[in-house]
């Protein structure tokens, strides 16, 4: 399990990256809510997670480094003066010391699970705002996939079945049109079953929503990640 956007914290030396306290609050610097319930499931299913403590506005962890919203100069119409102008060194400069230590840790917690002879099943979870453009979004879930449906689909039927919850296939974001970094990197490289899960930030702005929602998650998760017909056992 992992969240790559699961922080706010901005290096000293960056400052504030010229932005205002009501600005790095904003879902422009982090996913709101979401790293309360990495800290509850990553409990409950007994499931190692890595949290990437930085702000995406840093150094976005879910994304190519050649990607050009790697360093956002701007995210949601709010301009990021601390990005702009930046030189290779600088730029690499953030990706050693944020991007790639946070990716190693990852690709470690995978490591460990394999070599103890398990298939581990890659759950990378998001929040997402309940506004976009105008638009308001329906969702309480959104579940992200691309090629590998073994734990998307049982994942939204188990979602789906919960009173009064509605659940987005590839919405409000698809994960078919390859954009993010993570999923791709650790879980469809080494052909590994995942999902990437977008929750609703108004629904986990606070500690009785978090766990409210949280509890919905844990329920659709908990008997999928020990199927064995989806996860059979790794071979010696």
């Amino acid at each position: 399990m992992f969240c790559d956007h699961a922080g706010r914290a901005i290096p000293r030396k960056l400052g504030a990256l010229g932005l205002t306290p009501g600005e790095l609050d904003q879902h422009i610097a982090w996913d709101i809510g979401i790293a309360q319930v990495a800290a509850i499931l990553s409990r409950n299913l007994d499931a190692p997670c890595a949290l990437a403590a930085y702000s995406r506005l840093v150094i976005d962890c879910n994304r190519r480094l050649d990607d050009p919203t790697s360093i956002a100069q701007e995210s949601d119409r709010i301009v990021v003066p601390g990005n702009r102008g930046l030189d290779g060194l600088a730029r690499a400069r953030r990706a050693d010391e944020i991007f790639k230590p946070y990716h190693f840790a990852v690709a470690d917690l995978i490591k460990k699970k394999r070599e103890a002879g398990q298939i581990p099943a890659i759950v990378s979870l998001h929040s997402f705002t309940p506004v976009m453009n105008g638009f308001k979004r329906p969702w309480h879930f959104g579940v992200l996939w691309n090629r590998d449906p073994r734990l998307p689909i049982p994942l939204m039927q188990r979602l789906a079945q919960l009173p009064h919850v509605v659940v987005g296939d590839n919405e409000p974001y698809s994960g078919r049109d390859e954009h993010g970094f993570s999923i791709i990197a650790h879980a469809e490289a080494q052909g590994l079953p995942h999902a990437l899960i977008e929750i609703r930030q108004d629904l986990i702005s606070d500690e009785g929503g978090v766990n409210r929602w949280t509890a919905k998650l844990e329920t659709a998760l908990k008997g999928l990640l020990i199927d064995p017909v989806l996860f059979p056992p790794a071979k010696k």
